[in-house]
């Protein structure tokens, strides 16, 4: 699983002590980044300043998640600090953090229903990519072509007419896939598409994610990655395939109703991603629906955005 979060700490206060405050918000990011890693797992760290990616990133080699701390960040980054000014622990910081799950042996396990290629295979919500080689730049034409209504999408889906998509994507974007795609290829692909947001699903739960790209959009290409046959798919419904009524955009998590879903990721208010900043001490009515907003932002955003799994916008859901 790979994040990437950009990043400003912010300062700490005055009778506060520095590096204590820079390792309690490191891992306060950590938890945040691997809240769906377990101890097992193991965890990589890149830190690279916004301002001067072309330099040599910092890095944290793979270890287990339990030996990942705070303490442990600040170690590495107070040793580049002291040898290169261009770094400051409060300069907006790309922060990359790669999860491997690591197998963890219980005996002969039996397997729960059936194998993701069959569910790819019977789904509905789901399209089988049938391209042998270059599965994921396949799965992207296909997902992108779905979102922008393209008059090609029932032949890319049967596999026809999107080689010369898939190719002169590859030579747009230089990435080779003749060993497979994986997360820096993801990576790449996010960076090249940043009008969508790239979230990939290693099983039909909310919870089996392998990759987020977390660019703010709200149109997704969502694809399902299949470890078995090392190939990956595109889910046009992820409700549908995911089996829930609701599944939110902000922080994948599913329920029954979007209304009594409540994200720190998604605005409550008027569905955005990321939430808006609410102004003090204001509330502005709405007379249709009678529910009332924190800013001018979220009031405006209330009548144009749908909750996700529904054509209605927040304002006509009452």
């Amino acid at each position: 699983m790979g994040t990437q979060l950009t990043v400003r700490l912010s300062a700490p206060h005055d009778d506060d002590d520095p590096v204590s405050h820079f390792q309690d918000s490191m891992a306060d990011m950590l938890a945040h980044a691997l809240r769906n890693s377990s101890g097992a797992d193991k965890v990589g760290i890149t830190i690279q300043n916004e301002v001067n990616q072309n330099d040599r990133p910092i890095g944290i080699s793979f270890r287990r998640k339990d030996q990942l701390s705070g303490d442990v960040v600040w170690r590495v980054f107070e040793k580049v600090i002291q040898s290169n000014a261009r770094f400051n622990a409060l300069d907006r910081l790309v922060i990359t953090v790669h999860s491997v799950r690591m197998p963890v042996g219980f005996g002969r396990v039996k397997s729960k229903g059936r194998p993701l290629a069959v569910m790819a295979h019977l789904k509905r919500s789901i399209i089988e990519v049938k391209a042998v080689e270059n599965c994921l730049a396949h799965a992207l034409v296909i997902g992108i072509a779905k979102v922008r209504n393209d008059p090609n999408y029932n032949s890319y889906r049967r596999g026809l007419k999107i080689f010369p998509a898939v190719n002169a994507l590859l030579r747009e974007t230089g990435i080779d896939l003749r060993n497979g795609g994986g997360i820096p290829e993801l990576t790449r692909f996010q960076e090249h598409f940043p009008q969508y947001r790239i979230v990939v699903y290693t099983g039909l739960n909310c919870d089996n994610i392998l990759f987020d790209g977390q660019v703010e959009s709200n149109e997704r290409l969502n694809l399902l990655y299949d470890d078995v046959n090392r190939h990956f798919h595109v889910i046009t419904n992820l409700t549908g395939a995911m089996a829930q009524r609701y599944i939110c955009n902000g922080c994948n998590k599913g329920c029954k109703r979007g209304v009594t879903h409540k994200c720190d990721v998604l605005c409550n208010g008027c569905t955005a991603v990321p939430p808006c900043v609410p102004d003090a001490d204001r509330r502005i009515p709405c007379d249709l629906c009678n529910r009332e907003f924190r800013s001018r932002i979220r009031f405006n955003n209330h009548k144009i955005l749908p909750p996700a799994g529904t054509s209605l916008t927040v304002c006509e859901t009452r």
